[in-house]
């Protein structure tokens, strides 16, 4: 019986960040050099990104309009910006976690929701494991005991968290959820996914810190992952393979640390570049699974779920591999609506794969990949399905 993944949901903060006028915020910055200004200017205009979502309200249209209106003794004290001034600040990283705690809650619990109410022959009490997954914040007890709590599960239901992975996480997520339901046929297992990313961003002239700026973004994703049979018409992706690969060079160059006022990226210029010279080998393994693509083009392959970590990014994809636009839209979609979301990311484009109707294919075979510190390439194989009559519950 084949392990899928049975649903996938999301959800994104109210706060929506428009990518010309974050870009402005970010180019008028008094602490930022004209050399650094045009840096923003290039960065943000060749993202790729239309909008992003972000749960510090304060970088909302509609909060800043009323900070300023509202300015003097009264006025609300703020922690990221100053509408008032127009300056971006830079908050101790213990202050960018307590934001974490306080607002992640409401995103994941709303997508490890949906993503359970999507699946109408289950419901909590089949949920065996949690497995949550984020490198943005840290608390205690955490996202796991909080949807055991809020979803009402069972108390004994199993917690796992992976933690400060990177933009890769989601793999080894539903890598592990597919081991426990193999050692368990009857496990069912909820993988959430919640990255904060904008907690951390900067204004700087440091040309790693601007492309961070002009990229990332906050969002929660969560997948329910099962062997038991599911009901005739319904959509899954089996998860068939899974490799890992950490590239020959690169570990200077993307990489996640902790400093004392937030976390802080490294996200070289030359990552695309390492990307397009090894992409093809770490998709190798992966491939040799597969005898019906081992030796065909990569093309071949119908679909592709590769992880937006930037434009630049998916363009050397596409070129290396031969891949067309329409196997690079779920991809290309997912960054001009709400950018890049760390680990959760890959999971809004395998959404657009499985509940999507364009292009819907029974049997059609899905490529995911994405990259992190490491430089790690994370790769899956898996296949869009519309279950018969043989999986009938």
């Amino acid at each position: 019986m084949p392990i899928s993944i049975r649903s996938i949901e999301t959800a994104v903060p109210a706060t929506v960040l428009r990518q010309d006028e974050i870009r402005d915020l970010f180019a008028r910055q008094p602490d930022l050099s004209r050399l650094g200004g045009r840096l923003v200017h290039a960065a943000f205009d060749a993202s790729g990104i239309d909008t992003r979502y972000t749960v510090i309200d304060e970088l909302g249209t509609e909060h800043a309009r009323r900070v300023v209106e509202e300015s003097g003794e009264d006025a609300e004290p703020v922690t990221f910006y100053d509408a008032a001034s127009g300056a971006i600040l830079s908050p101790a990283t213990g202050r960018r976690n307590d934001v974490f705690t306080g607002t992640s809650p409401a995103l994941f619990l709303a997508a490890a929701h949906a993503a359970l109410d999507a699946v109408p022959d289950l419901d909590a009490a089949d949920i065996t494991h949690v497995i949550t997954v984020s490198c943005t914040g840290f608390f205690a007890p955490g996202p796991d005991f909080q949807i055991v709590r809020e979803l009402g599960l069972a108390p004994s239901t199993q917690r796992y968290h992976l933690g400060f992975m990177g933009c890769y996480a989601a793999f080894p997520a539903l890598r592990a959820a597919h081991a426990f339901c193999l050692a368990d046929p009857d496990a069912v297992v909820l993988v959430v996914s919640v990255e904060l990313c904008s907690l951390h961003l900067a204004s700087s002239d440091d040309p790693d810190t601007i492309v961070a700026s002009s990229v990332f973004a906050d969002g929660a994703a969560a997948a329910v992952v099962t062997g038991r049979p599911a009901p005739k018409g319904a959509a899954v992706l089996d998860l068939d393979a899974f490799e890992t690969v950490i590239t020959p060079i690169g570990e200077a160059d993307m990489a996640w640390t902790i400093g004392d006022h937030g976390f802080e990226m490294v996200l070289s210029r030359y990552v695309p570049s390492i990307i397009e010279e090894h992409i093809v080998s770490a998709l190798t393994p992966l491939l040799e699974t597969a005898a019906a693509v081992a030796d065909q083009p990569h093309a071949a392959i119908p679909r592709w779920a590769i992880h937006p970590g930037g434009r630049s990014i998916l363009d050397k994809v596409q070129s290396t591999l031969g891949l067309s636009d329409a196997q690079l839209e779920p991809s290309r979609e997912t960054l001009r609506t709400v950018g890049n979301i760390s680990s959760a990311t890959v999971l809004f484009v395998l959404r657009r794969i499985l509940h999507g109707e364009a292009q819907r294919a029974e049997g059609d075979l899905v490529c995911a990949m994405a990259f992190g510190p490491g430089l790690t390439v994370e790769t899956a194989l898996l296949t869009h399905r519309i279950t018969g009559d043989e999986l009938a519950a």
